[in-house]
C-alpha cells in the first residue's frame, strides 16, 4: 500500500479563498452529467450545525468539503470510470490498497483517519490543490512527483473509505484554505446560482433529478437497484413493473410515471413524495390481466417535477417476443 500525505477530505470547514486569479477546473470524470452520473452533494455553506449548499439548497450536509460526483450503481463502478486530473499539476500524494467496501458493510476495514480511502493529491500553481478520493483499489495510475496534465488518468471511481456510494468526492483547497468551486467567494452565504465559478466549462446545478429507471416483473428491492441487478422481465404473464431511482427529492415533489405498449396505455400514476430524501425510489405496475402481455415494445416514461418544474425525465423501453 502507498500511503503518503493523504488527508482526510470530507469533513473540512469551509473556508474563504484568497487571490482566485485565473485558475480553473475541468471536469474530473469520464462521465455525462445528468446521464451517466450526477452530483449527490455539494460543500456545506452554513457556519453552524445544519447543511446547505451554495444555491442555499439542501445537497449538502454538516461540514462536507467537496463535491461528490456519483454514479447510478455499482454496476456502473465495476465496469470502470476514469477519475482525471482536474487542471495541471504535481501528484503529491497518493494512497492504494485500500478495499471497496461500503462503510459499515461487511469486511469494512478500520479508517484510522484515511476517511479518503484510495487518492490522489495534486499541487497546482499559485498554492492551489485539489483531492480526489474514494478511488477503486488497485486503480491509481501515478505516483508522488509525477508531473500531469489536466485529463490525466489519475484512477477509477470507486467505493473505498468513508463513503456509502461510489462516487469521487473531489476537494479543492487555496493556500491549505478549502474552496467551493462553485462559488469561491464568502462561504457563509449563499443563493442564488451566479457565473461566479471556477469550472472551465459551466457546471449545471441540478437540485434534484432522477439517477436510474427500468422494467420489472416485481417490485425490487432497493439494495438490487442500487446494486445495478435490476432482472429485465421476458415472461408476458408477469406483472409489468416500471421502476425510477431518484436523489435529492423533497416532501412535495411530484413523480408521474406511464406505460404505453402494443395495445396502447398500460397505465398512468402520478404519486407525491412524502419525504424529503438524499436517495430513493418508486415503482408502478400492474398484472397481466385476461392472459398474457401482448409481443413487442413497451415504453416507460417518468418524469419528476417540483412546485410545477420538471427536475428530470427518463424513457426505458422494453421488447417482450
Amino acid at each position: 500500500m502507498i500511503r503518503t500525505g493523504l488527508r482526510s477530505a470530507c469533513l473540512l470547514a469551509l473556508v474563504p479563498a484568497t487571490g482566485a486569479g485565473a485558475f480553473t477546473l475541468d471536469w474530473p470524470v469520464a462521465c455525462t452529467l445528468g446521464d451517466t452520473c450526477y452530483i449527490q452533494q455539494y460543500a456545506d455553506r452554513d457556519p453552524g450545525p445544519g447543511a446547505r449548499d451554495f444555491t442555499c439548497g439542501p445537497l449538502s450536509y454538516d461540514t462536507h468539503s467537496g463535491t461528490d460526483i456519483a454514479l447510478p450503481d455499482l454496476a456502473a463502478m465495476r465496469a470502470g470510470v476514469d477519475v482525471r486530473a482536474a487542471a495541471d499539476g504535481t501528484v503529491a500524494a497518493v494512497r492504494d490498497g485500500m478495499p471497496d467496501i461500503a462503510l459499515g458493510g461487511p469486511g469494512a476495514p478500520d479508517l484510522d483517519g484515511r476517511d479518503c480511502g484510495n487518492g490522489v493529491r495534486i499541487t497546482h500553481n499559485e498554492g492551489w490543490e485539489t483531492q480526489y478520493c474514494h478511488l477503486a483499489q488497485g486503480s491509481v495510475a501515478v505516483r508522488p512527483g509525477d508531473r500531469v496534465t489536466s485529463g490525466t488518468p489519475l484512477g477509477r471511481i470507486g467505493l473505498s473509505g468513508r463513503t456509502e456510494f461510489p462516487h469521487l468526492h473531489l476537494t479543492l483547497r487555496k493556500d491549505g484554505a478549502t474552496v467551493d468551486p462553485f462559488a469561491p467567494g464568502a462561504t457563509d452565504t449563499c443563493g442564488p446560482e451566479s457565473n461566479a465559478t471556477l469550472w472551465s466549462d459551466p457546471v449545471p446545478y441540478t437540485p434534484g433529478g432522477l439517477v436510474s429507471a427500468g422494467f420489472a416483473d416485481a417490485v425490487p428491492a432497493f439494495e438490487t437497484i442500487l446494486a445495478g441487478e435490476v432482472p429485465v422481465p421476458t415472461d408476458r404473464s408477469a406483472p409489468l413493473v416500471l421502476w425510477a431511482h431518484y436523489f435529492g427529492n423533497r416532501a412535495g415533489d411530484v413523480m408521474a410515471l406511464r406505460i404505453t405498449g402494443p395495445a396502447g396505455v398500460v397505465m398512468t400514476e402520478t404519486v407525491t413524495l412524502e419525504r424529503t430524501q438524499a436517495r430513493g425510489f418508486r415503482a408502478v405496475g400492474k398484472r397481466a390481466g385476461g392472459g398474457p402481455w401482448p409481443p413487442g415494445t413497451y415504453t416507460g416514461e417518468i418524469a419528476l417535477a417540483r412546485d410545477g418544474a420538471v427536475l428530470g425525465r427518463r424513457t426505458v423501453t422494453l421488447d417482450l417476443p
